[in-house]
């Protein structure tokens, strides 16, 4: 509960006029050092289609960037704007995450360049192997792997932090 505000994150209740699409969403804020830049919407049911969506034209950005300055000589990178919380908040590694696979835009690579060691937490599934195969071709990185269907909130809540911190190398 304390990640979820820190994040600032709510559940739309009464959507401004235009936003009815969002209610009973979960809103997601992409943070910066001037302020909220953009928000993104996470529907609360599986059942409910689609899954993530997003403000009308706006540009996919990189999350939890403030994570940037607060980390040390390492960081994380992960898909998903909950993965990425959960890494920062309740492990307590520093993250930044993209809200897909395919949202790694060659930019971002830069923002990383200061980095002695850059994790990237693979989902266990194909196109979580393919993004941290595509970023160790654009930067050194240590790969992360989850076990097949896990992503880093699953393999939290299933194994602990200590199991993520292990297969990273950072425990101890």
């Amino acid at each position: 509960m304390e990640a979820a505000r820190l994040a600032r994150f709510g559940v739309v209740g009464e959507p401004e006029i235009g936003h009815e699409q969002f209610k009973g969403r979960l809103s997601i804020p992409y943070i910066t050092k001037s302020g909220v830049v953009d928000l993104r919407f996470r529907a609360l049911h599986p059942a409910i289609e689609p899954k993530y969506m997003g403000m009308t034209g706006a540009e996919t950005r990189m999350y939890n960037v403030l994570d940037i300055e607060k980390a040390g000589d390492f960081i994380g990178v992960c898909e998903g704007e909950l993965d990425t919380i959960t890494l920062s908040s309740c492990i307590g590694i520093p993250c930044i995450g993209v809200p897909g696979a395919n949202s790694w835009k060659k930019h971002y690579t830069r923002l990383l360049a200061d980095f002695e060691r850059i994790f990237v937490f693979a989902d266990g599934d194909q196109p979580g192997k393919e993004f941290a195969a595509s970023l160790a071709r654009e930067l050194p990185v240590t790969v992360v792997q989850l076990p097949d269907g896990e992503d880093v909130n699953s393999a939290y809540v299933k194994y602990g932090a200590d199991y993520i911190k292990e297969k990273a190398g950072l425990n101890g």
